[in-house]
């Protein structure tokens, strides 16, 4: 009888043990959560080949934005021009891939610029309170009432013009774009502020740029993503409007909005001059929603669409 219990005994020493089960990050729950929203994956895919098309197309392309084929003026789509050319024999497909470049390098650096903005004015504002938050509060209801679209016009047209210009209109998109974002951010900040971790770092003396930067901004990271997601798709529908109107990037430069301007005028008797241009800006803002929505509901842990982690 001791022989078998014996055995029973080191048959259960030698059986493998359990492993405990391995906590996920906060990081990986919610790429597993984006993951498995496939509308936010594909339009994932999709702004990742279109930044490769802005990136990598213009080298692998034979006709340069610039370059004009006298041979070709105003002729529709064929082997040598996919996407036709223009009135002055430019290649509309070159002209495309550069117009989606500026219009990407545009939309990024406006919603890096206005999140930035919009985290810190708004964090500090509740943060700091007194004569600071109401001197914040009255610049963000002063430029949310302010027609933005009119100013950026008239400013852009005023600017000096040159390689540089498209950097004078990211600018002005920027300024015109963190205010709401800010108020948001300050109605969070509001609430994050007297909690436990914030009091203590207070205490221990930390200055106030400290404690908004190492804890109250990484608590609102969630919301700063989204914002700067959703903030890419403004500054582009931005750009192409002031372009479409001729206040954006100016000639011999161009982007989506300039050649859609310039399409349009003939959309019904050369069509291929508005298409290319206007399908890929379609395409390119559903991609950007797409992600933008996927991310909400990834971060947010009351939303089913991602699915159970």
């Amino acid at each position: 009888m001791a022989d078998i219990e014996l055995a029973a005994l080191e048959a259960a020493e030698a059986a493998p043990k359990p492993q405990p089960e391995r906590r996920l990050s906060r990081r990986q729950l919610v790429w597993r959560r984006f993951l498995r929203n496939r509308v936010a994956v594909v339009g994932g895919l999709g702004i990742v080949f279109l930044v490769f098309l802005a990136v990598a197309g213009p080298y692998l392309m034979f006709w340069k934005f610039d370059d004009i084929d006298v041979e070709s003026f105003l002729s529709p789509p064929s082997q040598w021009h996919p996407l036709g050319t223009t009135q002055a024999g430019r290649d509309v497909l070159a002209l495309t891939m550069r117009g989606l470049g500026k219009s990407l390098l545009i939309g990024f650096l406006v919603a890096l610029a206005s999140t930035t903005l919009a985290a810190l004015v708004g964090a500090s504002a509740a943060y700091l309170g007194g004569w600071y938050e109401k001197a914040m509060l009255w610049i963000i209801d002063l430029l949310l009432v302010v027609p933005s679209f009119f100013l950026i016009a008239i400013a852009s047209k005023g600017a000096p013009q040159g390689d540089a210009a498209w950097m004078i209109l990211a600018v002005l998109l920027a300024v015109f774009a963190w205010p709401l974002s800010a108020r948001v951010v300050r109605s969070l900040t509001l609430s994050i502020r007297e909690r436990e971790y914030v009091l203590a770092a207070r205490f221990m003396g930390l200055g106030a740029f400290r404690i908004i930067v190492r804890h109250i901004l990484p608590n609102a990271s969630s919301l700063l993503i989204i914002d700067a997601t959703l903030g890419v798709g403004y500054a582009i529908l931005s750009e192409t409007g002031l372009s479409y109107f001729g206040f954006g990037v100016q000639p011999p430069d161009t982007s989506l909005g300039t050649l859609i301007g310039e399409g349009a005028r003939m959309a019904t008797s050369y069509p291929w001059i508005f298409l290319g241009p206007a399908t890929i800006l379609v395409f390119l803002v559903l991609c950007v929603n797409a992600v933008g929505d996927g991310l909400r509901d990834a971060l947010d842990p009351s939303s089913m669409s991602g699915g159970r982690a």
